[in-house]
């Protein structure tokens, strides 16, 4: 069988452990996966266990949507278990939390 190799411009991959990693606060990582041309990007959140943005977290210029991947995530109001999506609104906020530890992918489709 012929596999036809996939040559496109823009067409990228990254494995999640080779992907840039920082950490904006003790104990939570960010993992960017991808941005694009217009700023849009994907990035995968770790947060360990007992921790929390220790602020307000606006969703500014644009949407965030998260989906959970593992663990339960706390907004500040409720918990969201392994499976759940969550579209934020740009202008909306949260407080991000988890007693569980959890990981979630995250996508912006706005820079």
């Amino acid at each position: 069988m012929h596999h036809e190799i996939l040559e496109q411009e823009g067409y990228t991959s990254v494995f999640v452990g080779d992907a840039p990693v920082r950490e904006p606060f003790p104990g939570i990582r960010l993992r960017s996966l991808w941005r694009g041309p217009s700023g849009a990007s994907a990035h995968v959140l770790e947060m360990d266990p007992g921790t929390s943005w220790p602020r307000r977290d606006v969703h500014e210029p644009g949407p965030e949507e998260v989906y959970v991947l593992s663990g339960t995530f706390n907004d500040g109001a409720r918990d969201y278990p392994a499976g759940t999506f969550i579209h934020a609104p740009a202008g909306s906020w949260h407080v991000p939390a988890t007693s569980t530890g959890c990981t979630l992918f995250l996508f912006y489709p706005e820079g």
